[in-house]
């Protein structure tokens, strides 16, 4: 090997070796700091997508835990308030029993129905004024009140509908319902693509075409049937409108057409889903076809497609619904007060049958808060076997790239040493 000046070959080696191991002992030390061994898409790109997803999905089942310990909060709360219900109706109980004797006279009757009177109005008071977080209870809304739980995805998620009958004096209890569980759905597209491809996308803001509706017709428990005519200007504003309607197991949102799984449009296109557990319920369009006429679909959309919406539990009335009404009862004659212990037996059966759904909904949301704890726990498991930082690996790693550091500089100085020597030769 010649000897030169212009290019110092060996030196080059050696910076960029050193210029090497400094990266590679940078890397080591972030990893040890953070404790993460993925701080960017550099260091793993596919492992980082797979963190950032199992992140969300364990954020989002932490939350649903509260989300189900709220849930049974207000189960209790209401169950609370029915507790009470009973202790008055039994004492309204032992009031139509002693009246019902008839050896009282006429001043005592009147003061047993006055105490009597107080009880009914005590339950009105309570079905008014039992709240959650300043909300009413006791409201008798058929939307019921939804609590969400999952991972954020749909397939992945349920929703425990809960049913609270109104409470008054009037309507005492609730008993004949079912329990029904359905992850149905329908599916309507409001974006435009081509060949299967998305060209535009629908969204929230979206205008529809003017006069656009969905007529929900519903089939009632004595088989008369009811007609819901929801109409809106836009998408976000027809799916508030769906959901403000109140109509029992129904509920709408924007979504896309593989999160749904419809397979018969663009994967990415977004639409109205529409959750339906009621089989009483069916959806068509109004007499102006729904379209999303900010994308100017110039094809007729796509139809209703059934498909898997968010898994729902839901209360259903039955054809045997049931409810007492106590409002005209009274205790001002022996017959009266018989009549009265009659209404108050079945308002006590109607109370325990409604605190009886109130009590297995408890415990289906004790039950689904821990599943999701432990789903949780386990995907948090599954993202530190992916993520966390292995100490004894980067420890060791640490050592061997201080010492490539050292070894570095020290070949690094000494190739530029030995290019020294050349000058001895013009000595």
């Amino acid at each position: 090997m010649s000897l030169g000046v212009l290019n110092n070959i060996a030196a080059l080696y050696a910076e960029n070796s050193l210029n090497n191991t400094n990266d590679s002992l940078q890397n080591v030390l972030t990893q040890l700091s953070s404790g993460s061994k993925i701080n960017s898409g550099s260091d793993d790109a596919a492992g980082l997508s797979l963190i950032n997803g199992l992140q969300a999905n364990a954020t989002a089942l932490t939350q649903s835990s509260t989300n189900a310990t709220e849930g049974v909060g207000l189960l209790q709360v209401a169950d609370g308030a029915l507790s009470q219900v009973t202790n008055l109706l039994n004492r309204a109980v032992t009031l139509a029993t002693e009246v019902s004797n008839g050896t009282l006279n006429s001043t005592q009757d009147a003061a047993a129905n006055q105490e009597y009177q107080s009880i009914l109005s005590e339950i009105t008071s309570i079905g008014q004024t039992t709240t959650y977080n300043s909300q009413q209870v006791f409201t008798g809304a058929a939307a019921g009140t939804n609590i969400y739980t999952g991972d954020s995805s749909t397939s992945g998620s349920s929703i425990d509908n809960l049913y609270f009958a109104p409470l008054s004096s009037s309507t005492v209890g609730d008993s004949g319902g079912t329990v029904v569980q359905s992850s149905a759905g329908q599916f309507f597209d409001l974006s435009l693509d081509t060949s299967g491809s998305l060209t535009t996308a629908a969204q929230s803001s979206d205008n529809l075409t003017a006069g656009a509706s969905l007529v929900f017709t519903v089939t009632n428990a004595d088989g008369t049937t009811s007609t819901v005519t929801t109409t809106a200007t836009t998408v976000g504003g027809l799916i508030s409108e769906i959901n403000k309607d109140g109509i029992a197991g129904v509920s709408a949102s924007l979504t896309t057409a593989s999160a749904v799984g419809d397979a018969g449009v663009a994967a990415a296109d977004t639409g109205i889903l529409i959750s339906n557990t009621n089989s009483n319920v069916s959806i068509a369009e109004g007499t102006t076809s729904l379209e999303d006429a900010t994308t100017v679909q110039t094809a007729a959309p796509a139809a209703f497609t059934s498909t898997k919406a968010t898994e729902t539990i839901s209360y259903q009335k039955g054809a045997n619904e049931q409810t007492t009404d106590l409002a005209t009862s009274d205790l001002t004659s022996e017959g009266n007060a018989q009549a009265a212990l009659l209404q108050l037996n079945s308002a006590i059966s109607n109370v325990a049958a409604q605190r009886g759904y109130l009590g297995a909904q408890v415990n289906t949301l004790n039950a689904v808060s821990q599943v999701v704890d432990t789903q949780q726990e386990n995907i948090t498991s599954a993202q530190n076997a992916v993520q966390a930082t292995d100490y004894a690996s980067a420890t060791t790693a640490l050592s061997k790239y201080e010492i490539l550091s050292q070894t570095g500089i020290s070949a690094l100085a000494q190739a530029n040493s030995i290019q020294q020597e050349v000058t001895k030769l013009l000595q």
